[in-house]
């Protein structure tokens, strides 16, 4: 198997003349990085296209076809983002135990040709005028089974295609494709939708084809050996174990899991486009991206000059200002005013994102990171979906406004409860291992 990441040093041992070649230090230096790279952002900028413009439809087709109320169609939303919710709860152990057993290339490659199914599907019922609510959960469930596999598959691959004293810049490089396309994506899926709604799920399913075609030009990785004998049943729990057993990876990610948990104003989108700021599918399209352009710049700042000291306390005050943030979209009633709100809230939980990102990934071994980036991902996107269905349970006893604003209220008192009950956090200096490894 070759040793893509030695391999210059290797050469320069053995030919004098290439001594003097300094070793990359930028990710996009190495071949298989700008690969795993535009198969990330390609992947990312069709997915948040069609959530986008999946969660308008499905508001729409609730309050315009089922006669449903403003509160009524918001509680179906909060469902919606339940029908996302149960795969990944049910397969995230599965997903991570398939990571570090099978090829990481052909798992996400797969995965993300079941999403291109579900684009194209979801092109063919619209062009059709045939959507129905059934469908559209289907639909959202089916996204949800895709996306549980390509999030450990897809960033278990990075640390084995680029060296460890660069994996955070790599990581920062990630994001941006995450938050550039999320940017994009939303935007580029509300105007589409405005000439023809099926064209955004089209250009969806040919983005995801792209993105496996992307991967499949990745080298071999290293061949990962699961260290034991144990049943597959305890390997997929044994991430979880690694996670409860190391306070500081436990307390950066349940924070994470609880604060979005409860500011999820993203699921109510649709509402505020459509029946509060009156701008509509492409008005949302924009909403939806106004967190990913924060995020963007946050993480290309980062790029360019790595985070290095205390960690901890910044991602505490970076889920402080998420929760303000949220605070002054709730009550915004302008447009633009509510734009910069959910742009600071995307910078925000950039930070966040990166602290945690690169403790998950430096401080975890290569046997199990498939497994942990699971649990990390569960709790990402878990916190999501289960944010939507908070935020729909909620919308429906207080109303959007209420919702919203009660959420970023309820996420700073958990940063400040989390503050305490994990003292590792605000302690963390730098992203050295902070932990006791367990066995």
């Amino acid at each position: 198997m070759p040793q893509r990441l030695h391999e210059s040093a290797h050469s320069a041992k053995n030919n004098p003349v290439t001594e003097t070649i300094p070793t990359p230090t930028h990710p996009l230096a190495y071949r298989d990085y700008r690969y795993f790279w535009i198969a990330r952002f390609a992947a990312v900028l069709a997915t948040t296209g069609v959530v986008v413009v999946l969660g308008y439809q499905f508001y729409d087709v609730a309050r315009t076809d089922y006669g449903m109320s403003i509160k009524e169609a918001s509680f179906q939303l909060g469902l919606l983002g339940l029908a996302q919710f149960v795969p990944l709860a049910v397969l995230t152990p599965v997903a991570g135990w398939v990571a570090d057993r099978y090829d990481r290339r052909h798992v996400a490659m797969i995965a993300n040709m079941i999403d291109a199914s579900v684009a194209l599907t979801l092109a063919i019922m619209t062009a059709q005028d045939e959507l129905t609510l059934p469908l559209l959960y289907l639909m959202a469930a089916l996204h949800g089974v895709a996306r549980v596999f390509v999030g450990p598959s897809m960033s278990s691959i990075v640390p084995n295609i680029v060296p460890p004293n660069i994996l955070p810049r790599a990581i920062a490089f990630n994001s941006m494709a995450w938050q550039t396309g999320t940017v994009i994506g939303p935007g580029i899926g509300g105007i589409l939708f405005g000439v023809i709604p099926a064209l955004p799920y089209w250009l969806a399913a040919s983005l995801l084809i792209l993105a496996s075609l992307a991967v499949s030009q990745i080298k071999p990785l290293p061949k990962v050996e699961i260290k034991g004998t144990a049943h597959p049943f305890r390997q997929m729990v044994d991430g979880l174990h690694y996670v409860w057993n190391e306070r500081f990876l436990l307390g950066a990610i349940t924070l994470d899991l609880f604060a979005v948990l409860l500011a999820g104003a993203t699921a109510l989108l649709p509402v505020y486009a459509r029946d509060i700021l009156m701008v509509g599918p492409e008005g949302l399209g924009w909403l939806r991206g106004a967190p990913a352009a924060g995020a963007t710049l946050m993480a290309l700042w980062f790029s360019f000059r790595p985070l290095h000291r205390n960690v901890g306390v910044k991602m505490l005050w970076a889920v402080v200002v998420f929760g303000l943030a949220t605070i002054v979209f709730g009550i915004s009633k302008n447009y633009w005013l509510s734009l910069a709100a959910m742009a600071v809230l995307g910078g925000a939980d950039m930070l966040s994102v990166y602290v945690r990102s690169s403790l998950v990934q430096l401080n975890t071994p290569n046997d199990m990171r498939g497994r942990v980036t699971a649990v990390s991902t569960l709790a990402i996107s878990g916190s999501n979906e289960l944010g939507e269905l908070q935020s729909g349970f909620a919308a429906a006893l207080l109303g959007p406004v209420g919702a919203v604003v009660f959420g970023g209220v309820g996420a700073i008192f958990i940063t400040a409860f989390w503050a305490k009950l994990f003292p590792e956090l605000k302690n963390a200096k730098t992203f050295e291992p902070q932990f006791r490894k367990t066995s």
